[in-house]
């Protein structure tokens, strides 16, 4: 039977406590995750770094309760030690490669968008300033979906995804996550990866 060992170590994404269709099968609410992530910690080593800490606790106006106190107690808060990580001068060419086919597609979409809120609003002045608004606000909304879908899905988009990575680098640690983009570039990177269904289901054989 597949179990934890005492020191597997574990880098936590925010998304594991949000998201109730990753697999993870830690309950059906982000309270009943977080009470088994922490009975979870008491057999493993977890570890967040204070971006991603600070990302979990934006989502709960009240960020004293006693489930989230119990939680951190159990997680290792640490931050990578950027200063002296190296990685290979391949990760840089395919960033910047990954970047400008993103700028590219995100103007292509821009573009077509543009041309799409023409033809909708050619007769606009025959519509009530509230059916005008309606449609305006369609048309961005469909702008604002896929210049997203095009420019920031599968993409390591944000200094706290990075943080994860790193971290994981330096404590030869698992990062478990439903972001494609983070684990797209962890592989990148040779870090450990696991699926929150694995996880979960190591959790419950545990």
């Amino acid at each position: 039977m597949v179990s934890y060992t005492y020191m597997d170590t574990y880098i936590l994404d925010t998304n594991l406590f949000f998201n109730m269709q990753a697999g993870l099968n830690f309950g059906k609410s982000t309270d009943e995750v977080i009470k088994n992530m922490t009975l979870c910690g008491k057999k493993v080593e977890l570890f967040m770094p204070p971006r991603i800490v600070e990302e979990f606790l934006s989502f709960f106006e009240n960020k004293e309760q006693e489930n989230i106190k119990k939680l951190l107690a159990v997680i290792t808060v640490k931050s990578p030690v950027i200063e002296s990580f190296q990685f290979p001068a391949s990760i840089f060419y395919t960033l910047v490669e990954d970047i400008r086919n993103r700028s590219y597609r995100g103007l292509r979409v821009g573009e077509e968008e543009i041309e799409q809120a023409g033809k909708s609003l050619m007769n606009a002045g025959l519509l009530s300033k509230m059916d005008f608004q309606k449609r305006v606000g369609q048309q961005i909304k469909g702008f604002r979906d896929r210049y997203r879908q095009a420019t920031r899905v599968g993409f390591l988009d944000s200094v706290a995804d990075l943080d994860i990575i790193v971290l994981a680098k330096e404590t030869n640690g698992t990062v478990v996550s439903t972001d494609e983009g983070l684990l797209k570039w962890s592989r990148l990177f040779g870090v450990k990866e696991m699926s929150p269904s694995v996880f979960g289901h190591l959790h419950h054989q545990a």
